[in-house]
C-alpha cells in the first residue's frame, strides 16, 4: 500500500482498479509521509483532501481515487486480476503513435510550467518546449503523413 501510493505520487498517467487501495497512513505512526508526499499529493488532490487524507492516514479505494483525481482511471477489477495493467497497455499503445519528441516536450511544459509559477512563466517555459518541437523531422513527417492522407512514422528525432 505505502509502496504504491509513492509510485503513483511520480507518474504521467495513473490507472488502478475497483479492488486498489492506497494510503499515506504515516501519521499512525507519529511520522509525516516523506518521498515527497507531501508535496505532491497537495498539487495532484488539492490541498484540502491532501490534509484529509494525510491527517487521518485513511484508505482511499480506487474509485475514491478516481473521483478525487489521484488517478486518471479507475476499471472494473477483472478475473485475472490484472484489470489497471490491460488499460495501462491500452493507454501504452495509443501513445506509441504520437510523435516521441512532441510527448517529451509537452510533458516539460506541463511539470516545468507548472512548477514555474505564475502563468507567465509557465508560458515561456511552454515556448521553449514548442520551440523544441519546430526543427524537428518527425513534425515534418507529421505534416507530409496528413497531406499524404497515411499514418505518420515517427523516428524521435
Amino acid at each position: 500500500k505505502q509502496w504504491y501510493q509513492r509510485r503513483v505520487r511520480g507518474t504521467d498517467i495513473r490507472v488502478c482498479s475497483t479492488t486498489a487501495k492506497m494510503a499515506l497512513s504515516e501519521t499512525k505512526l507519529a511520522i509525516i509521509p516523506g518521498g515527497g508526499g507531501t508535496q505532491r499529493l497537495p498539487r495532484v488532490v488539492g490541498v484540502p483532501k491532501a490534509k484529509e487524507l494525510i491527517f487521518t492516514g485513511r484508505d482511499v479505494y480506487g474509485e475514491e481515487a478516481e473521483k478525487i483525481g489521484l488517478v486518471n482511471y479507475c476499471v472494473e477489477q477483472n478475473d485475472e486480476g490484472n484489470a489497471a495493467f490491460v488499460k495501462s497497455l491500452e493507454i501504452a499503445t495509443l501513445l506509441q503513435d504520437r510523435g516521441p519528441v512532441a510527448l517529451r516536450m509537452a510533458k516539460k511544459a506541463i511539470t516545468e510550467g507548472f512548477e514555474a509559477g505564475p502563468i507567465r512563466a509557465g508560458l515561456e517555459v511552454e515556448h521553449e518546449a514548442y520551440m523544441g518541437v519546430i526543427p524537428t523531422s518527425d513534425r515534418i513527417e507529421a505534416l507530409m503523413a496528413f497531406r499524404e492522407k497515411r499514418k505518420p512514422n515517427f523516428k524521435g528525432e
